[in-house]
């Protein structure tokens, strides 16, 4: 299995905290939050993974290298932002590769069964897999609508309902955007789920264990306090 991993971001609301690295590279103990990533990605097997990168690559580029714990790490370099669509997209054009890929943003750890998620990709036979977290209160992500097997539709952020939410974790086919016209920037989200989820179809896979999100300053410090406790991740 293979993932790319959107680690070029600048992690604006992080600043007060974190200053002068990328957010994936986030200090979490001893090491930064994406080894966390990327050392879970390994014991689901995953063997290849493209890292997406940005803002300060150097620094992701000069730790990881080309090899992480045995997997084979690859670059791609966003010359200015793209969005998170159009990163996904660039990725993609450099995998030459027809089979699934996992793509997932890097600062977000899920737990999830990997291997269970692509094989009920291959089954439903689907070109987009999410993974889907329920929590009590959907208030900061927005939440997603299901029916039986499908994502159907969105709700803006500010429901505080239990609910699906985005955990930010893909499965998609690698032609999944050939068929849409799209600009070289623009957002998965707003421009290309949202519009097409209709004529998508996505299936869904639930995350039913750990997940957390650093993108702002109190889920970074509850993260200082979990993930370095996590030993069985």
């Amino acid at each position: 299995m293979k993932a790319i991993i959107l680690a070029g971001g600048f992690g604006t609301r992080l600043q007060a905290v974190v200053k002068d690295v990328p957010k994936p590279m986030a200090p979490v103990g001893d090491q930064p939050f994406l080894a966390y990533l990327l050392l879970y990605l390994k014991k689901q097997g995953m063997t290849h993974v493209i890292l997406s990168v940005h803002y300060l690559k150097e620094q992701i580029q000069a730790y990881f290298g080309k090899e992480f714990h045995g997997m084979q790490i690859d670059y791609v370099i966003e010359d200015e932002p793209l969005g998170t669509g159009g990163a996904m997209v660039h990725s993609l054009n450099d995998l030459q590769s027809d089979e699934p890929v996992f793509i997932m943003n890097g600062d977000t750890f899920v737990k999830l069964d990997y291997r269970a998620m692509h094989a009920h990709h291959m089954t439903q036979h689907s070109r987009l897999t999410f993974a889907l977290r329920e929590v009590a209160d959907c208030s900061r992500y927005g939440k997603v609508i299901t029916d039986d097997k499908h994502v159907i539709s969105f709700q803006e952020k500010g429901d505080a309902s239990r609910g699906y939410i985005n955990a930010g974790v893909y499965l998609m086919n690698p032609d999944l955007f050939h068929s849409y016209p799209l600009p070289a920037k623009f957002s998965f989200e707003t421009d290309f789920i949202y519009p097409y989820v209709a004529a998508l179809r996505p299936g869904f896979f639930l995350a039913k264990d750990y997940f957390i999100d650093i993108g702002i300053p109190e889920d970074y410090s509850r993260a200082q306090r979990e993930l370095p406790l996590m030993t069985n991740i």
